[in-house]
Order: structure tokens, then C-alpha cells, then sequence
């Protein structure tokens, strides 16, 4: 081992900056636990309740996610060994041309759409790479990815609460969930501008070789992992903090805010705020449930605008678990990008999901 120098020495015995932040917090940690220890204590038992609540979604609830995303890999890692992804680099290969950016950006929200988000990025960040895509386009792939649902259960509860409301789900899935695949990545284009378009010949082939076995328990593996080393741990975080929030009485003040704001920019706001805060599945159930109980009575043009923006807002990268949370921890390590690049690319490409959802509710506003 190295001797330390004199100036080391002298540099180790002076006080960092945050040490001194450490010294603060170990006197307002003492300082609670003398004062207020209840109130210390409640705080704590209000995090692990709150991020318990991940492990009843993904394990032992009746949603049953966990076990999705695993069949969710599987499947996804099936289809990529029948050859979809080089079908789907042969079909969007001319329109991404047309617009000057590589085809591989589709391919995450084309597997989110038939999947899970969390599957598509695990199948869809290896392939951007290999793909050669630069920053800015696997960026856009990333915010691209985030405009399709986290689940294909929430496009099969949305059309049952669509029909419900005598609205025809085949416009509304036209225009909200297959138009974005090739409009969100022409509008990013204007701002992420490294971006070039690849000819076939420019890119491999994505088909791997493996046996029939091999990517049926492979894949089952990777959806394990995926699980318990990634969404559960990322979700816990952001469900911890929100369980900070509710102890002190902030997260009702927050929910009841969103719940106003969607009403007013065309949003149903019940299943609105489920969907940023929960899960977009629970809000398409939901809203079932809502419109067969008569909650919500879908008589006029203006319930059926807030039901066709809550369907569109359900069928994103929301809640905001999946983009503070499960995205950068899929995404990180697989693409070029920083933790903070992927987040704010995944934050970029929900917001303009939101935006899109009431653009789109009040357009067929007018026709109903």
C-alpha cells in the first residue's frame, strides 16, 4: 500500500462540504427521534407500506404483472426469433428514410405495443445499438417508446370501456395508439437533430440463431431478472417517496390538483389520476367498472371526450414510476445514454403523451 504524502494528509484532515451536510443530518436524525419519534417512526412505516405496494403489483396481486412481463420477454423474445423485428425493419425501413431518421427507433414502441415497456426496452435497447443509432436517435427511440402502453392488457380493458360507451374503439386506436409510431419521431426529429436515415444494407440482421429451448427459458430468465432486479427495486423508490408525501398530507392535495387539471384539459379525471399515479391498466379497468355501475354516464359529447383522452393517456409509458424508475434502470447500460438522458428523453416522451391525449380528446369532442 501507498504512503500517503504530507499534503494528503493535511487534504484528508480538513472537513468536506458534505460532511458537514452528513453532521447536520445526524443532529436533525437524533433531533427526531428525541422530539417527535412517532411521528419519526409513522414516516418510515408510511415508506415500506407505500413501497410494499409494488411487490403486491408485480407478485402476489391479482393483476398478476410480474408474471406478464415475464411471458411479456418470452413472447417478445419468440417473435424476434421468427424474424418480426427484421419484418419490421423491412416496413418502416421506407417511412423512416422519408423522414431522415434510423429505422431501430420504432422497434421499442412496436414491442411495448404487443408487450410491456419493460420488455420492449430489455429488446429494444440492444437492437438501437446494434442498429448503429446515434444519442439523439436513441433518444427518440426511448420517447417514442413511452407514447404506446405499458401493458397490452390496458388497450384490451380500454376497447371494453370504449364499447361500453357505444364509442368505436377502431378510430380511436388508429389515431391514439398506431398514428404516434411515426408522428412522434418525425416531431423529436426537430429538436434531437443527429439523426440519419439507414438503408437495409446498413443494418444487420436481428434474428438470432438460438434453439427453440434457449429462447423460450432464456427469455423466461431475462423476465425474472427484469423483475426483481430492476422494476421492483426502482419502483420501491419513487412509491417510498410518494409514501413520504401521503404521511404528511401532500399527496391527496397533488392527486386532487391532477384530478382538476385533467377535467379541464379533457381528461376523465378519476381514471386520469390512476393512470399517472397507479397503473393505466387499473384505469382502464376502472373506467369499465364506471361506466357499467353508471359512476360516469356516457350520454353527452363531453363524457365521451374525457372517456376517448383517459383511453389515449392510459396507453403510455405513465405512471411515473415507469419513467423516473424502470425505464432508466432497463435502459441503463444497454445504450449510450446517462441515467439523467434517459429519464428526461422518457419524462419528454410522457408529457407529450398528455398533450397528445387532450389534443385528440377534444377533436373527437367535435364529432360526437
Amino acid at each position: 500500500m501507498k504512503e500517503p504524502t504530507n499534503e494528503s494528509k493535511i487534504q484528508r484532515q480538513k472537513w468536506q462540504p458534505i460532511e458537514y451536510v452528513g453532521l447536520v443530518l445526524l443532529i436533525v436524525i437524533l433531533s427526531c427521534i428525541f422530539f417527535f419519534d412517532k411521528q419519526f417512526s409513522g414516516m418510515f412505516d408510511a415508506m415500506f407500506t407505500r413501497g410494499y405496494k409494488m411487490f403486491e403489483f408485480y407478485l402476489f396481486g391479482a393483476s398478476k404483472l410480474g408474471a406478464a412481463i415475464v411471458v411479456s420477454v418470452m413472447t417478445g423474445r419468440v417473435l424476434e426469433r421468427l424474424g418480426l423485428t427484421d419484418a419490421l425493419m423491412r416496413l418502416f425501413l421506407p417511412i423512416m428514410k422519408f423522414i431522415k431518421i434510423n429505422a431501430a427507433v420504432v422497434v421499442g414502441v412496436i414491442y411495448n405495443i404487443l408487450g410491456d415497456v419493460n420488455a420492449a426496452g430489455r429488446i429494444a435497447g440492444p437492437v438501437v445499438m446494434k442498429a448503429g443509432c446515434t444519442r439523439d436517435e436513441q433518444k427518440i427511440a426511448i420517447a417514442t417508446m413511452c407514447n404506446a402502453p405499458c401493458s397490452f392488457s390496458i388497450i384490451v380493458l380500454g376497447i371494453i370501456a370504449l364499447s361500453a360507451a357505444d364509442i368505436n374503439p377502431f378510430p380511436v386506436m388508429i389515431v391514439g395508439i398506431f398514428l404516434p409510431i411515426v408522428l412522434i419521431p418525425a416531431l423529436l426529429r426537430l429538436f434531437w437533430r443527429d439523426t440519419k436515415a439507414a438503408d437495409i444494407t446498413d443494418l444487420p440482421r436481428f434474428t438470432p440463431q438460438t434453439g427453440p429451448m434457449d429462447t423460450l427459458f432464456g427469455a423466461a430468465r431475462e423476465g425474472a431478472q427484469l423483475v426483481f432486479l430492476f422494476i421492483l427495486p426502482a419502483g420501491c423508490v419513487v412509491f417510498a417517496l410518494i409514501g413520504i408525501l401521503e404521511y404528511f398530507g401532500i399527496w391527496p392535495i397533488i392527486t386532487d390538483a391532477l384530478g382538476g387539471f385533467f377535467s379541464m384539459i379533457g381528461i376523465e379525471p378519476m381514471t386520469g389520476v390512476d393512470t399517472i399515479v397507479t397503473a393505466g391498466t387499473l384505469a382502464m379497468k376502472n373506467l369499465g367498472t364506471y361506466l357499467t355501475d353508471g359512476t360516469i354516464l356516457a350520454t353527452t359529447a363531453t363524457a365521451k371526450k374525457l372517456i376517448v383522452g383517459s383511453f389515449i393517456l392510459a396507453n403510455s409509458a405513465w405512471p411515473i414510476q415507469v419513467p423516473l424508475g424502470q425505464i432508466p434502470a432497463v435502459w441503463n447500460g444497454v445504450v449510450d445514454l446517462k441515467t439523467g438522458e434517459i429519464m428526461r428523453a422518457a419524462l419528454i416522451g410522457c408529457f407529450i403523451r398528455l398533450i397528445y391525449a387532450a389534443i385528440i380528446a377534444q377533436i373527437f369532442g367535435l364529432f360526437f
